[in-house]
């Protein structure tokens, strides 16, 4: 008997729901298991590409014998309870193509698939051995004003992240992502969910290069494919040792990074420059290492008049913080290699901007050393001058990251900046205050919070303003030597806000603000759709509101 004729036979005779001929008097704790095994069966007798000739010729990209990749399609969860699940559209697609295989196997290996929750298939479809079906929560689900995120967004994110990573578990080497209505979304959910630093390892997991599935939304889909290819530039920096990341090498890799770009010049700062701007602060701190301190300065030219007022970022980048006489305790200061973080995230953010050709003018200030404890360190008590004069009394070493930050802003200052955003991994006490849940800003300018907002709600990489009352620049500025001491007089009462008061004391600027990233510097189990490691958090909402602000013609 023909193959072709043998398998007609064996699907005719299937009966057409497996579950109802089940034994009444079968125990209900064995029907799980009797469901996998009835998906198995089904999984074998149906043929491998259905011969339906009455659904015409194959949709555009299943061509025949094109080679094994892994795909990832979407199913959103049913309104009603009892409701039958709904495919999108790529799903509904494929699953027309095998002749309606799909929706018979998710019917019967399980309870309907969960937001975040996966099924996955072999042997539907010659060119895809390996169907990964993600649930995608409700269709109709946008933004959530309680959560201050697009929800819709989200959940692709974290689907098509563990869909993408079941692939790779598979080592299948490319996978087609269904773009899920958001082509976006979905690419930044592959290409940060699949992101691991293996570099330094010789046991590496298998590369996995993710792909739009189908072709209308490719715009789009390389959009999110450069977002979060910016997120982990910054993640790479982040989670490299220190001795690979020092400051010199940084600013190499970032100079290496920008090469191709002809509207972008870099400026590799060295000692002797720092010295001749007065940067009093920063060389202190810098002054307590072996590895000379860099000042890293970037140029990007994208708007139509290249005199056009710049967004100035500014990121402080101590690419390893022991704490300096202060000295940290040596459980977890491993993690300290993370604390540029802000220079990771606000370069890797301008890297982005000039991938995408985003049509404003972007400076980008990153202040590099070290903080090490020596016979040149600074010494708690000591009395340092700031570029802009003022003099700081140096209570605690370990509050270094204001010192660069201040020099650093005072000399953003030069740029008739439109706005100048600073990002740090500033303060233990934003980890106490918000976690890993959002971004503490710190702002004079409800302009600039609200681009800072609005671009968050997108990306869902949340931000949350915090004050900056008097209240707390009075507890800076009460010091019995120096205009002003680095630690609040309350050391351990409100240290965020003190951190960001001290800030302001250096900025006459009327949009500025200050984004302290130390709670969102890694990543556990939070963010699904992440790795655990350093996260390389806020960068797509900076580049988000990079990209809004070149959209926006008013400061105000």
């Amino acid at each position: 008997m023909r193959p072709s004729a043998r398998r007609g036979q064996v699907a005719a005779r299937r009966p057409a729901c497996l579950l109802p001929c089940l034994p009444p008097f079968l125990p209900a704790m064995l029907l799980p298991w009797v469901r996998r095994v009835a998906a198995r069966r089904l999984s074998r007798d149906l043929p491998l590409a259905c011969s339906c000739t009455a659904q015409g010729p194959s949709p555009r990209g299943y061509s025949r014998g094109a080679g094994g990749k892994g795909l990832v399609l979407g199913i959103y969860s049913s309104e009603k309870d009892e409701g039958a699940a709904q495919f999108t559209s790529a799903g509904d697609a494929f699953d027309r193509l095998v002749c309606g295989k799909l929706r018979e196997l998710l019917a019967v290996c399980g309870p309907p698939l969960k937001k975040g929750k996966t099924r996955i298939f072999h042997g539907l479809h010659q060119d895809f051995p390996s169907v990964v079906v993600v649930g995608l929560g409700k269709k109709n689900a946008g933004v959530n004003d309680q959560e201050n995120w697009n929800e819709g967004k989200e959940n692709i994110r974290a689907a098509v992240a563990v869909g993408c990573r079941q692939i790779q578990d598979l080592e299948i080497p490319c996978v087609e992502v269904d773009p899920c209505g958001d082509a976006q979304a979905a690419a930044e959910g592959a290409v940060l969910g699949l992101h691991e630093y293996n570099e330094l390892k010789q046991k590496k997991k298998p590369v996995v290069t993710p792909q739009l599935h189908g072709s209308a939304e490719s715009e789009a889909w390389q959009k999110g494919v450069t977002y979060a290819e910016g997120q982990n530039l910054a993640r790479y920096l982040m989670e490299a040792p220190a001795n690979y990341i020092t400051p010199i090498k940084f600013a190499e890799r970032i100079e290496q990074k920008l090469r191709s770009f002809s509207n972008v010049k870099v400026h590799i700062r060295p000692e002797s420059w720092i010295a001749t701007q007065q940067m009093g602060a920063f060389l202190s701190v810098a002054k307590g290492s072996a590895e000379p301190p860099i000042f890293l300065e970037i140029h990007y030219l994208g708007g139509a008049n290249t005199n056009d007022s710049p967004l100035v970022f500014v990121g402080k980048g101590v690419t390893f913080d022991s704490g300096g006489i202060s000295l940290k305790p040596s459980s977890g200061m491993d993690a300290m290699r993370a604390d540029m973080g802000g220079a990771a995230t606000v370069c890797s953010a301008i890297v982005t901007a000039a991938a995408l050709n985003l049509p404003l003018n972007i400076i980008g200030l990153a202040p590099l050393c070290e903080n090490m404890p020596s016979g040149k360190a600074n010494k708690p008590g000591d009395v340092v001058r700031a570029k802009n004069g003022k003099t700081i009394q140096v209570d605690n070493t370990d509050a270094e990251g204001r010192l660069l930050l201040a020099d650093a802003l005072c000399y953003a200052h030069n740029f008739n900046a439109r706005a100048i955003v600073n990002a740090a991994t500033l303060t233990g006490a934003m980890d106490v205050a918000l976690g890993s849940a959002a971004t503490g800003v710190f702002t004079n300018s409800s302009w600039l919070w609200t681009h800072l907002y609005e671009a968050s709600i997108l990306t869902g990489d949340r931000v949350w303003r915090m004050p900056l009352f008097e209240h707390y620049t009075k507890q800076v500025t009460d010091c019995p030597l120096a205009d002003l001491s680095n630690i609040g007089k309350y050391s351990r009462a409100g240290g965020a806000c003190t951190a960001a008061a001290f800030l302001k004391e250096f900025v006459t600027a009327s949009h500025w603000a200050h984004l302290d990233i130390a709670g969102v510097m890694s990543n556990k189990d939070e963010v699904p759709y992440l790795r655990k490691g350093m996260a390389g958090r806020p960068t797509r909402t900076l580049v988000e509101f990079a990209a809004r602000l070149s959209q926006d013609s008013h400061n105000t």
